[in-house]
């Protein structure tokens, strides 16, 4: 015998085990729902506070390349003009995020039956390739004025545009890290970890300037390539992060957490296969239970709405569930799987 319950395919009418007083303190305090509206307000209040944190990163990383481009423009510090370039890129992220919040929030097609949030990951990928794009133009700029080297004008100019790079991209740095974890989006905290690193880059002018000052000409180019090495770090780690997030990676914890989750809930003997996948910056849940094999129909679905229940409170941002339940195997009974085990990939 098996039962299949999937998350919102029903309202929860269903008979709950008594719960214990932490439960209900907690359902009073911190109160929620399961049904299908709760959750798309949910996905959609995510989005929209994704959607302000671009939007106000775009503003004042604008502002900031605007300031070092004129400075760029009156001093020719190539150093500077790497910073300004990849502070534009990185300003200019916000596009490809901001299309795949609107698209997360259109509800599944007949097409699309997990709806669009695996655009964040498509705007993941289109991060990493400006990034890349501002590494290769950083370094050529830096490479050409090591070959023709000229002094740098308005030194004082230079060194107040890298204060202000400094400060715009911290400011972002942390706005868009701090939301992104709140809504559980790789690509924005992917995003936030980018300006943070662009803050430490425009410090690195300062040593251009200085060294400007005191006449040293290849001091420029060189904190330029020093730039791009830093950008290619940046590169690596965000692209680390995206692809774990295209190959459907979870933390270990949470895995963990849902494991033990399940085992609490009375009824469940067993946890089988368990997986977790990121679609957009929410989580789904397959999983096998054993249940009692002399359950009824109606008593195996209880446990396996329990266990979705558990699994909605244990796991952070989880916002569908697929249970299964499985019969405990009895002596010399065959297995229930035994159909199914030449369509298994190898």
């Amino acid at each position: 015998m098996s039962d299949r319950h999937e998350h919102h395919a029903h309202p929860h009418r269903h008979p709950h085990h008594p719960p214990g007083l932490r439960h209900r303190l907690g359902h009073l305090f911190t109160p929620h729902s399961h049904e299908s509206a709760d959750k798309l307000d949910s996905a959609l209040e995510s989005s929209a506070r994704g959607m302000r944190a671009l939007w106000v990163s775009l503003a004042v990383l604008g502002a900031t390349a605007l300031v070092q481009a004129v400075v760029v423009a009156v001093s020719g510090s190539v150093a500077l003009l790497g910073d300004t370039v990849h502070n534009a890129a990185d300003a200019l992220t916000a596009v490809p995020l901001g299309i795949a919040f609107v698209l997360g929030r259109r509800a599944a097609t007949r097409r699309f039956t997990y709806g669009y949030g695996r655009a964040e990951d498509l705007a993941g990928i289109a991060i990493v390739l400006t990034i890349a794009g501002s590494a290769v133009f950083a370094a050529w700029a830096a490479v050409d004025r090591l070959l023709d080297p000229r002094p740098v004008a308005h030194v004082p100019a230079v060194a107040l545009a890298a204060l202000v790079g400094f400060a715009g991209n911290e400011w972002v740095a942390r706005y868009r890290i701090r939301v992104g974890r709140q809504i559980g989006s790789a690509a924005l905290v992917a995003d936030g970890l980018h300006a943070r690193t662009d803050g430490f880059t425009s410090l690195a002018v300062l040593l251009g300037a200085g060294g400007s000052t005191l006449g040293w000409q290849l001091a420029d180019p060189l904190v330029g390539l020093a730039i791009t090495a830093a950008i290619v770090l940046v590169l690596r780690d965000a692209a680390r992060e995206v692809f774990r997030r295209v190959m459907d990676a979870v933390d270990p914890a949470l895995v963990d957490g849902a494991e033990r989750a399940l085992r609490a809930v009375p009824g469940v003997r067993e946890v089988g296969e368990l997986r977790l996948r990121w679609i957009g910056h929410r989580l789904r849940a397959e999983v096998a239970v054993v249940v009692d094999g002399e359950a009824t129909v109606r008593a195996a679905h209880a446990i396996a709405v329990e266990a979705e229940h558990a699994l909605l409170h244990a796991v952070p941002r989880l916002t569908a569930a697929l249970v299964h339940a499985d019969p405990a195997p009895a002596p010399g009974q065959e297995d229930p799987h035994r159909a199914l085990a030449h369509h298994a990939v190898h």
